[in-house]
C-alpha cells in the first residue's frame, strides 16, 4: 500500500475504474494523493503487480463484510407430525430441496402427541423417507432416532 510497493512499475486501476495501463510507481503514487485516496496492490503479478487507487479502509470494511456473510450458514427448522399429509410433505421436501441448493443445512423435527407415541414406528419410517427423498439434495448430518430429528447439510 502507498509507499510500501518495492515495485519500480504497476499496471494501474485508477478511482474510475479505468485501466491506466504500466505506470511508474512514483506516478502513480501522485495520482492517488491527487484524489485524496490509497494506491493499493490488488494482485500480485509475476513481474508487474496489479495496483488500484482506492479508499483503503472501505475497502478493508467491504473485504470483512463478504468474509463474515460467506462464513455463515444457516439451520433451516421443519416441524412434522406422522401423519402428515402428501401434499403437505411435498411441499416441506422441496422447500428443504430449495433450502439445501443455497447452502443452508435443513433440521426435521418429528413430534409425537398422545397416542401417536404408541406408533413410533410410522414415525421412524417418515424419517427413513424424508432422508431417501433428500439424498439427492444433500447427506444426513445427524440421525437421531430417540428424538426424531434428523439434520441435512448440503452435499
Amino acid at each position: 500500500m502507498n509507499r510500501q510497493i518495492k515495485s519500480a512499475q504497476v499496471l494501474l486501476i485508477d478511482h474510475e475504474n479505468i485501466n491506466r495501463g504500466l505506470t511508474d510507481t512514483s506516478e502513480a503514487l501522485k495520482l492517488a494523493e491527487s484524489v485524496d485516496l490509497d494506491l493499493v496492490i490488488v494482485s500480485e503479478g509475476k513481474e508487474i503487480p496489479v495496483a488500484k487507487i482506492l479508499n483503503f479502509g472501505k475497502h478493508q470494511y467491504q473485504q470483512k463484510k463478504r468474509q463474515h456473510s460467506s462464513a455463515r450458514t444457516t439451520v433451516k427448522e421443519v416441524r412434522l407430525r406422522p401423519n402428515i399429509g402428501e401434499s403437505d410433505y411435498t411441499l416441506r421436501i422441496n422447500r428443504a430441496i430449495e433450502w439445501l441448493g443455497k447452502g443452508d443445512s435443513v433440521k426435521f423435527q418429528l413430534r409425537l402427541r398422545g397416542r401417536e407415541h404408541q406408533n413410533r414406528d410410522r414415525a421412524l419410517e417418515l424419517l427413513n423417507r424424508i432422508v431417501t427423498d433428500l439424498s439427492q439434495a444433500g447427506k444426513v448430518q445427524s440421525l437421531d432416532k430417540g428424538s426424531l430429528i434428523v439434520q441435512m447439510i448440503p452435499g
